[in-house]
C-alpha cells in the first residue's frame, strides 16, 4: 500500500473503498496508436480522469501471507484485484477494436508475474502492470499473493485456449465485464 499515492487519488476526488470501480483508461497519441503507461498511470472512475505517479510493483509487496489455492473458484477478498485487471485486458480490447488471442494473454499475464517491472513490446502489459500498481497502491498484496492471481488469470487464459488463435477467455470471460 503506498499513503501518498492514496492521498492524491483522494486529492483528486476518487472514491478507494472499491478499487475494481476504478479504470486504467487505455490512450493514444496523435496516429491514434496505444501509448503504453509511464510513471504516470491514468485513472477513470465516475469522477473523472487523473494521472498519478505510481511507485514499480516491487516496491509496492506488502507483507508475508500466503495466498490460499487459486486454481479453483477465489476467496472473495481476492475479486476485486482479479476483476480490475480482467477489466483492464477487456477495456483494451474495446479500445483497439481486436480480441487478442488466449496464447497472447497467457503470455502477457505470465509476462508480468515473471518481470513485474519488466518492458513487453506488447501495449498491453503496462496497463495490466498500471492496474497492479493502482490495486497495490490501495491494498497490501504480498509477493506470494501478486504472484499467484497473475498465475490464476494466466492460467485462466491457458484452460480457454481450444487451438492456435482462439479468443475464447475474450468471448467467455472478458467480453462479460465493463467496456468488452
Amino acid at each position: 500500500m503506498d499513503s501518498e499515492a492514496v492521498e492524491k487519488l483522494q486529492r483528486a476526488g476518487l472514491k478507494l473503498e472499491s478499487p475494481e470501480l476504478l479504470r486504467v483508461p487505455i490512450q493514444r497519441d496523435e496516429q491514434q496508436q496505444v501509448v503504453p503507461v509511464t510513471e504516470q498511470v491514468p485513472v477513470m472512475s465516475n469522477e473523472g480522469l487523473v494521472l498519478v505517479p505510481l511507485k514499480p510493483i516491487s516496491q509496492l509487496w506488502t507483507g508475508a501471507r500466503v495466498p490460499p489455492d487459486l486454481s479453483r473458484t477465489p476467496p472473495p477478498e481476492y475479486h476485486p484485484f482479479l476483476l480490475l485487471l480482467e477489466t483492464t485486458a477487456a477495456n483494451y480490447c474495446a479500445a483497439t477494436g481486436r480480441a487478442e488471442t488466449d496464447d497472447t494473454f497467457e503470455r502477457l499475464y505470465r509476462q508480468v508475474r515473471r518481470r513485474p517491472d519488466g518492458r513487453d513490446a506488447h501495449p498491453l502489459v503496462s496497463y495490466l502492470q498500471g492496474a497492479v500498481r493502482l490495486y497495490m497502491s490501495l491494498r497490501d498484496v504480498s509477493q506470494a499473493e501478486f504472484e499467484a492471481v497473475l498465475n490464476r488469470l494466466s492460467q485462466s487464459s491457458k484452460w480457454h485456449s481450444t487451438h492456435v488463435g482462439s479468443t475464447n477467455y475474450h468471448r467467455d470471460v472478458l467480453r462479460g465485464l465493463f467496456g468488452a
